[in-house]
């Protein structure tokens, strides 16, 4: 049957050497910008005495949610440090927060688009289909090739990995906002950026916010990943502990993932339940103001 083979593995690796070939100038830059964020962001964090930066993400649970989630954060990353997984716990949560605003930036103007445009969501959805089935691991080939072994890699499949939830439920969360609060803001003689900003984006945030935190949880996923492609942090500690059947080093490690998750799915979910600010254009609207409707659409 080698008639009837069709050689797309061959083709993709045509491709994978033409896009080093010709576009390693990009490639090289995009390794070193990423490399510098992430690896600034973590001596940032690490240079904070312990306490003090444990302290500060309790006071973060506390102002967004409750007490509750300020001792329990309190609580959990003292567990931690107790465990002595404090810097590559640091270290993961420094590729999650760089590989989630990268996503944000890409994932939010697409749902835009896709939430204005039937021929773009067409195109978007079942490129976003094979980026959501595609196993994770599969994404370490091209951009190991890419970028080399080191913390790159991790952040690019990351990226890749967690961009489709971003995308779909942007586009969700605009595409459900009551048509009637649009054409009142057309009617007030709004402009499209004007009714994207004002009314649109904030009737839309619950929902953009719970893609957001889809986005992280996704990111936390790939740590393990990421570990693979050499990226320090709680995922190296895991692959290592594998290989060296490590079982108690492997737990730790991933418990100190699920403190990390729990911590940010909260802060998150909890930023996702706020209200528009009552200056904005959907709380003029709501609250009957047409003057003033009119005035900031002007």
């Amino acid at each position: 049957m080698d008639w009837f083979r069709i050689p797309v593995g061959d083709w993709v690796a045509d491709g994978f050497d033409w896009v080093k070939d010709n576009l390693g100038g990009l490639l090289d830059g995009i390794d070193v910008g990423l490399e510098t964020l992430v690896d600034g962001l973590t001596d940032a964090l690490t240079a904070v005495p312990v306490l003090v930066l444990v302290v500060l993400f309790a006071l973060i649970g506390w102002f967004v949610r409750s007490w509750k989630l300020g001792v329990g954060t309190l609580l959990s990353m003292l567990f931690v440090v107790a465990m002595d997984m404090w810097v590559p716990a640091l270290q993961t949560l420094s590729l999650v927060l760089i590989a989630t605003v990268i996503t944000i930036v890409i994932a939010v103007p697409l749902g835009v688009l896709a939430a204005r445009s039937h021929v773009a969501s067409a195109i978007l959805r079942p490129v976003l289909d094979f980026m959501q089935t595609m196993p994770a691991f599969v994404y370490l080939i091209p951009t190991v090739i890419f970028f080399s072994i080191g913390v790159v890699p991790g952040v690019v499949s990351t990226i890749i990995f967690s961009l489709p939830p971003g995308v779909r439920l942007t586009e969700l969360g605009i595409r459900g906002v009551d048509r009637e609060k649009v054409e009142a803001g057309q009617a007030f003689g709004a402009t499209p950026r004007q009714i994207l900003f004002g009314i649109q984006l904030p009737l839309a945030s619950r929902t953009i916010m719970s893609g957001i935190n889809q986005v992280i949880m996704l990111a936390l996923s790939m740590a393990v990943v990421a570990g693979i492609a050499g990226a320090d942090g709680l995922g190296k500690i895991v692959v290592s502990a594998i290989s060296t059947l490590q079982v108690g080093e492997g737990v730790e490690a991933g418990l100190s993932v699920v403190v990390l998750a729990i911590f940010l799915d909260r802060v998150t979910s909890a930023l996702g339940s706020s209200t528009p600010s009552r200056g904005s254009l959907l709380s003029l609207l709501r609250r009957g103001d047409r003057g003033r409707a009119v005035a900031r659409a002007a």
